[in-house]
């Protein structure tokens, strides 16, 4: 996991069940940019509380990671909510199944203040309320659950199906003045297919992908990180143009600009260097 990229740009959010202790030290090592331990659905209800005490005890010892606590309408909530509150080194939590903005304020409410919240959107209630819920206070990014999200509404993986709830989160995102979204993860090892859906993921303007493996996140990283070649144009367009803009000459200089500065800025965070 890096630490030095911050939450708002990070691409690849790997999910690690709780219940698997053994896990979290290599997920932390990993090229990840961000570790989420899950205490939802990777761990059966018997296993949760063994989960919890896995969970907070690799964080005080120390550990920095996001946790995925269960939905604001199931009794594990409020037990998530007790577990975590006060340990050391949690970077904040992954709420799953948000249907409401007030699901969102209710935790932001149980715990300490300023504690991030990604909210999973997996549901198409979710979904229509995504506008009141990116704009509750405690909304810190989106997350596309598309699994739970297909389930519920019978739609198929299919980049077609799916290219409306991608684009609603990315609109709405935008919107309320959000990062960009997080999408749902590949389910597949196969190279050619994880860089194909990474790059959707980057078409339909979403800027971070969960991870089911750590094998999984440098396909996103890639896909989600700028090229030496962008960084290349970026930076002859800001020589055309002037960092200052002292060298536009029409209003369709100035998009391209602000894409410049905005390709050169990611490049920076991630360490891309331009080819020449």
């Amino acid at each position: 996991m890096s630490t030095s990229i911050a939450p708002e740009v990070a691409r690849s959010w790997l999910l690690v069940p709780g219940s698997a202790p053994d896990r979290f030290d290599a997920a932390a090592a990993s090229p990840a940019d961000m570790v989420v331990l899950d205490l939802e659905d990777a761990v059966p209800a018997a296993g949760k509380p063994e989960a919890r005490t896995a969970v907070t005890e690799w964080l005080r010892a120390g550990n920095t990671a996001w946790v995925r606590i269960n939905d604001a309408t199931t009794p594990h909530w409020a037990d998530d909510i007790a577990a975590l509150t006060g340990v050391p080194n949690l970077a904040g939590v992954m709420l799953a199944k948000v249907e409401s903005g007030q699901q969102v304020d209710a935790t932001a409410e149980a715990l300490p203040d300023g504690t991030r919240i990604l909210v999973l959107i997996e549901s198409a209630m979710g979904l229509e309320a995504a506008p009141e819920i990116a704009r509750a206070d405690g909304t810190f990014r989106l997350v596309f659950g598309s699994g739970d999200f297909r389930r519920d509404t019978g739609m198929s993986d299919s980049p077609l199906a799916l290219a409306y709830p991608r684009a609603r989160l990315v609109i709405t995102s935008r919107a309320a003045r959000l990062p960009g979204p997080i999408d749902g993860p590949s389910l597949t090892d196969d190279p050619a297919v994880l860089e194909r859906e990474a790059q959707l993921t980057r078409s339909m303007g979403m800027t971070g992908k969960l991870c089911m493996t750590p094998d999984r996140a440098p396909s996103a990283n890639a896909a989600l990180s700028p090229t030496p070649d962008d960084v290349g144009w970026a930076h002859a367009v800001i020589d055309t143009l002037g960092e200052d803009g002292s060298g536009v000459r029409d209003g369709s200089d100035l998009p391209k600009l602000a894409k410049a500065k905005k390709i050169t800025e990611l490049a920076r965070i991630f360490r891309i260097r331009s080819p020449h």
